[in-house]
C-alpha cells in the first residue's frame, strides 16, 4: 500500500492547535512510510470560508514546515463531481429522492423529541414513488442507508467500534440546490485522491460512521481510519481563550519557534520512551500511530515555553538576531541601526541562555538599541545609590584606557578595581550592569560592556552620574 495521508482544514478561521497536530501527525506517518502528504481546503461553506483562512491555514502550515507534496485541492472546486456521484447512487437505487419540506421535517424532529427518540428523518419518501410529489417541487437527495446489522470500524488509535444501522437515518448527500454535503464531498474527494488514511481528532468519529456507508454504497474501498483524542486545557475543559493561545498565529506572535511547537504536539498525546526533544529528521523516523495515546490530552504552556527554551538555545545565532531585531522594530525609543544590529547578533549567545521565548529575548536585547539617558526598572534603580554611584566613578576610570576593550580585558579591570576596592566582583558588577542596561539581568558583565564598546559603557555611565 502506498501511504498517502491529508489535512482537510474548512477556511472559516485560525489553525487552532488541534488542527495544527492532526497536520504534523499526518504529515509525520506519511513521511515514516515512505508517502505522501497532501492538503485539501474544504472551503464549501461558501459564506464562512475567506481568502484570509486560507492564507492563515497555507502560512502557518509553511511556517510549521508542513509543506504538502502536491498543489492544495479546493473541495468547492470539485462540487461537479460530488454532484455526479450523488446521481450515480440515485440511478442505481442506493439513493433517492426527498421531498419533505421544511415543515415536514420540524415536525419529525418534535414527534420524535415528544417520544424521546433521537430527532432522525423517518424515512417518510425512502420508498414512496417519486410521482406523488408535485410537479417541480424541490428536492434533496438522500442515501439509502442500510437499517439492519452494523456499521463497524477498525479505528487505529480508538480500536474496534460499532453502531448499529438502526441508529443512522438516511442522510442528505445532495442539497435542494444542487450542492453536496460535507459528509459526501469528503468521501468523493477521499476516494479520488487515493487516500489510504484519514487521521483526524475523535469529534469526527460519528462522521466516519456515516461516511463509511457511502463507500459502501459506491463499492469503494474505505481507507484505514485513525482517530485523534482532543486537546484540552491545563484543567481538562474545553480549549479556550482563557487557557491562552489557541492557534498558531498566536503562539508565532508569543515568540514559540516552529521546531518547539511541533516538538510539544507531537509529544502531546504520542509517546516513544522518554523520548522529549526531537528534531524534525527522528520525528520521522519514530512516529507511528501505536505511540497514540487514547485519552484526551492537556495543553501544558509551561512546559511548552520550557522546551521552546531549550530549541532557542540551539537555534542558530543569525537567525535569533533577525527575528529580534524583526520584533524590535515596532517599538519606541530604539535606534534600530547596524550598530544596534551587530551588538544583537555579537551577545546573542548569552541573551538567548536565559530566554524561554522570542519575546523575552527581544525584551532582554532592548538596551543594546537604547540611546542615553536609558530608563531604568525599579531593581536598578535601588541599586544606583550615592555609594555605587560612587564606585562607577572608580569603575569609569578603570575601563577607560584598556586595551583591546575586550571581554577578557574588561573582566580583569573588573577584578582588579574590585581587589582594590576591598570589594566582591558582584558588588562591583551589579551596580555597572544596571548602569549600562537599565536592568539587573544581562549576560556576562564583561561580554555586556565589552560588546557596548568603550565610547558607549563609558556614556552610559557618564549620564547614570550626570554627565
Amino acid at each position: 500500500m502506498t501511504v498517502r495521508t491529508r489535512f482537510a482544514p474548512s477556511p472559516t478561521g485560525l489553525l487552532h492547535v488541534g488542527n495544527a497536530r492532526a497536520a504534523l501527525f499526518n504529515f509525520l506517518f506519511a513521511r515514516h512510510h515512505g508517502g505522501r502528504f497532501l492538503l485539501r481546503i474544504e472551503d464549501t461553506d461558501r459564506e464562512r470560508s475567506t481568502q484570509h483562512a486560507v492564507d492563515v491555514i497555507l502560512d502557518g502550515l509553511d511556517w510549521m514546515g508542513l509543506n504538502p507534496d502536491e498543489p492544495p485541492v479546493y473541495q468547492s472546486a470539485r462540487q461537479a463531481r460530488h454532484a455526479a456521484v450523488a446521481l450515480e447512487l440515485l440511478e442505481a437505487g442506493r439513493a433517492y429522492r426527498c421531498y419533505c419540506t421544511p415543515d415536514e421535517l420540524k415536525a419529525m424532529r418534535e414527534q420524535a423529541a415528544a417520544e424521546g427518540r433521537p430527532p432522525r428523518y423517518n424515512g417518510m419518501w425512502r420508498d414512496r414513488d417519486p410521482a406523488e410529489a408535485p410537479a417541480g417541487a424541490p428536492f434533496t437527495v438522500r442515501l439509502r442507508a442500510p437499517q439492519d446489522g452494523e456499521t463497524v470500524v477498525h479505528d487505529l488509535v480508538q480500536g474496534e467500534i460499532r453502531v448499529a444501522n438502526a441508529e443512522m437515518d438516511d442522510m442528505i448527500i445532495l442539497r435542494g440546490d444542487g450542492t453536496p454535503t460535507y459528509l459526501h464531498a469528503v468521501v468523493c474527494d477521499d476516494h479520488d485522491m487515493a487516500i489510504s488514511h484519514v487521521i483526524r481528532g475523535d469529534d469526527h468519529m460519528t462522521n466516519t460512521f456515516r461516511q463509511s456507508q457511502i463507500y459502501a454504497a459506491m463499492g469503494w474501498e474505505r481507507p484505514l481510519f485513525a482517530h485523534l483524542p482532543l486537546i484540552h486545557g491545563p484543567d481538562g475543559a474545553k480549549l479556550s481563550k482563557r487557557h491562552g493561545a489557541q492557534s498558531v498565529v498566536e503562539f508565532r506572535e508569543q515568540g514559540f519557534l516552529p521546531e518547539a511547537l511541533d516538538n510539544y504536539l507531537l509529544r502531546l498525546g504520542w509517546g516513544h520512551g522518554d523520548a522529549e526533544v526531537l528534531g524534525r529528521d527522528e520525528q520521522i523516523r519514530l512516529f507511528d500511530l501505536d505511540g497514540v495515546g487514547r485519552s484526551p490530552s492537556r495543553m501544558d504552556y509551561t512546559k511548552l515555553a520550557h522546551l521552546n527554551g531549550i530549541w532557542l538555545r540551539q537555534a542558530d545565532d543569525d537567525r535569533l538576531a533577525a527575528e529580534v531585531l524583526a520584533r524590535l522594530a515596532g517599538r519606541e525609543g530604539l535606534l534600530l541601526d547596524a550598530v544596534a544590529a551587530g551588538r544583537v547578533r555579537a551577545l546573542m549567545p548569552g541573551l538567548k541562555e536565559r530566554a524561554r521565548t522570542l519575546v523575552e529575548l527581544a525584551d532582554a536585547s532592548a538596551f543594546l538599541a537604547r540611546q542615553v539617558p536609558l530608563p531604568f526598572d525599579a531593581k536598578a534603580s535601588s541599586l544606583l545609590t550615592p555609594d555605587a554611584r560612587a564606585l562607577l566613578h572608580g569603575v569609569a576610570a578603570e575601563l577607560a584606557p584598556i586595551e583591546p576593550f575586550d571581554a577578557a580585558e574588561v573582566d580583569a579591570a573588573l577584578r582588579r578595581f574590585a581587589e582594590r576596592e576591598g570589594r566582591k566582583l558582584g558588588q562591583v558588577a551589579q551596580p555597572l550592569r544596571a548602569a549600562v542596561t537599565g536592568s539587573t539581568t544581562s549576560p556576562g558583565i564583561d561580554v555586556t560592556v565589552a560588546v557596548l564598546g568603550r565610547d558607549e559603557t563609558l556614556a552610559r555611565i557618564g549620564a547614570v552620574l550626570g554627565g
